[in-house]
């Protein structure tokens, strides 16, 4: 049988072999918690290890959306992985929520084991920054669904919140400042558009990114746009803890618009204050070569802000210090304004 299957295209082989090269990178992601290991039919996980009172699991699952065809055109697989975890636990911090666990997916029209090694040692990347284990995932061998050298990525993960810390936006208030945390680039939204602007300018991948933009980063286009998604959940956990945080707002496609509205109540609004952050140069570049309305930004990326807390301003310049140890440049950028929309204002 097993013969017959390779026949069709599957190898089986190669899927063991992605088992031996993928477990160091799964092991170096345990933590309390874990029970198991990989190999198993599903991942488990004890949280009555963790000692919360009143639990509410907090899940989240994303992909990671065409910003793929960039690694496939660089041949470049090792960071892709940390965007997918990005995306899922960014998603359940927005509610507070410690991210515990992650199981991503990969499939290919025919497996090769040094990338799918490549792709996972990303994703045990992220779950490291993250703080959560890896505990399981499948990856998937599918002749003729996929053409030769491309793959998807999903993932999927789970946190925990006491429910009395619950971040839901009730607690939202007219004049609760913004606090702005900077972004590390495009991170996994808008690529299709991105895709097109390249494709449309003709745009070499591998050129120096400052050719196109002066003052910008040395290095090449395709590595700018493949800079993976900042993982928030360590630091922002922290500030959570020790500030009044009434609403976490992560900043994906749809940009500032259609993001921060969702952590609002009724009658209110926002103002944000542009120039009271660095609009990274990646997004001058797309603003250029796209032709791209200058308000029109902000409603598709993050512009440079890739997660927004809204707390009262007696705490913003204590989340700002906590931010900054951990490496992060934030700022206030606006705040909660009668009325609705946000309102971008110089």
């Amino acid at each position: 049988m097993a013969i017959d299957y390779e026949k069709s295209g599957v190898s089986l082989e190669a899927g063991y072999e992605v088992v031996r090269r993928i477990k160091k990178h799964v092991a170096s992601t345990n933590r309390p918690g874990v029970m198991g290991g990989i190999g198993s039919f599903g991942g488990m996980f004890d949280l009555a290890s963790l000692g919360i009172r009143e639990p509410v699991l907090v899940s989240g699952t994303d992909g990671v959306g065409t910003k793929l065809k960039i690694a496939f055109a660089m041949d470049r697989h090792d960071t892709i992985g940390i965007d997918a975890v990005a995306m899922c636990v960014n998603d359940v911090l927005a509610q507070g929520a410690e991210p515990l666990f992650f199981l991503d997916y990969v499939a290919q029209g025919k497996t090769r084991p040094e990338v799918v090694e490549a792709i996972v040692a990303g994703v045990a990347e992220g779950c490291r920054q993250a703080g959560c284990a890896l505990v399981g995932g499948e990856t998937a061998e599918m002749p003729g669904m996929y053409a030769d050298g491309e793959y998807d990525i999903a993932g999927f993960t789970t946190g925990v919140v006491e429910r009395s810390a619950l971040i839901d936006g009730s607690k939202v208030a007219v004049g609760d400042v913004l606090v702005g945390i900077a972004s590390t680039g495009v991170h996994s939204n808008g690529f299709s558009l991105v895709r097109k602007i390249v494709a449309d300018n003709g745009l070499d991948l591998n050129k120096p990114f400052d050719e196109y933009m002066e003052g910008a980063p040395g290095r090449s286009l395709g590595e700018v746009l493949l800079t993976p998604t900042r993982i928030y959940v360590k630091q922002v956990l922290e500030v959570i803890r020790n500030c009044d945080v009434h609403g976490v707002a992560h900043i994906t496609g749809g940009g500032f618009d259609e993001n921060i509205p969702r952590i609002l109540r009724e009658g209110q609004g926002v103002e944000i204050t542009e120039g009271s952050w660095e609009i990274l140069p990646v997004f001058r570049f797309l603003e250029k070569y796209g032709n791209i309305d200058h308000r029109e930004m902000f409603n598709i990326f993050n512009m440079g802000i890739g997660m927004v807390l809204a707390m009262p301003e007696g705490d913003a310049a204590r989340a700002i210090d906590i931010l900054a140890a951990h490496g992060d440049r934030a700022t206030m950028i606006g705040r909660v304004v009668e009325g609705k929309n946000v309102r971008i204002v110089k």
